[in-house]
């Protein structure tokens, strides 16, 4: 099936209340496995690579991005390539021309108003090339690299009256928000702050993405999505369940050498984890 576009799976997900899920790819295994997972759901699905993802390739994108688009485009499912966490504004060019029908531009740990003035200028070189682009605006922690950061200190979370501001200033098509979750958790015990999710999508006329959703539970994200979360990203979950995977084959089979061996079975699990989380759409 042809590539769909983010924008497209997004605004049908926001004008049916549901919610889209976006899973990070860092191998083709990664992919598949999105794929397969979107198919046995019949929902469709987000496939993101991030910067970090792009620099663990030595900085060379198109190898990624083609497997990721050919693995989709020889699904049946309906499925989208991102971009995701660009902050090198050359990475950024490169979308155009590798299949990603948009880009989430990070400029988060830039001052306020220089976030907006990047992102302003990403937005305005992705909509003359027909890229969706999101952003972010709050201090979503965990991202690699970055020290900890607890999401209920006081000043992480997204305030509304300045989201409005920041949307109406930069013309993003999305906006990623801090609410209580975050990066790179491995346990599903975040709890988010719902009220806040209904004050920000009252505020901004642009659908709402929660990052760090591997580390919030089944029945925060149906919340969140009835608040009006509408994209929700999923990576570190994929991961555990790779790792989980191949570390349970290579303990009962010490000798095995063959990578076939344990990447099926890692596969399989980030298969699984994948429906996991998009039959939550299904029953909200």
């Amino acid at each position: 099936m042809p590539l769909v576009s983010t924008g497209e799976l997004v605004s049908a997900a926001a004008a049916d209340g549901r919610g889209v899920a976006a899973f990070n790819v860092i191998t083709l295994e990664h992919a598949e496995a999105i794929a397969a997972g979107a198919e046995s759901t019949g929902v469709p699905a987000i496939l993101q690579i991030s910067e970090n993802a792009v620099r663990f390739r030595g900085g060379r994108l198109s190898a990624i991005a083609a497997a990721a688009a050919a693995t989709a485009r020889s699904s049946s499912a309906r499925l989208a390539l991102h971009l995701d966490h660009v902050v090198s504004p050359d990475l950024l060019r490169t979308a155009d021309g590798e299949g990603f029908s948009s880009v989430m531009f990070d400029a988060s740990k830039l001052s306020y108003e220089r976030n907006v003035e990047a992102t302003a200028e990403a937005v305005r070189w992705g909509h003359e090339r027909g890229i969706w682009v999101e952003a972010e605006l709050g201090k979503v922690g965990g991202k690699e690299g970055e020290a900890p950061l607890d999401a209920h200190t006081p000043g992480v979370r997204t305030d509304p009256a300045k989201a409005a501001a920041y949307v109406a200033a930069t013309g993003v098509d999305a906006l990623a928000v801090a609410v209580g979750s975050s990066h790179a958790m491995t346990e599903r015990t975040a709890t988010l702050d719902h009220g806040l999710i209904a004050r920000l999508k009252d505020a901004v006329p642009v659908p709402l993405v929660l990052h760090g959703s591997s580390g919030v539970p089944d029945a925060e994200i149906r919340a969140a999505v009835a608040a009006g979360m509408v994209k929700i990203n999923v990576g570190t979950a994929l991961n555990t369940a790779l790792t989980a995977a191949v570390r349970d084959h290579l303990s009962a089979n010490p000798h095995v050498v063959d990578p076939r061996k344990y990447l099926g079975p890692g596969r399989t699990a980030m298969t699984n984890t994948v429906a996991t989380f998009m039959r939550l759409f299904l029953a909200v």
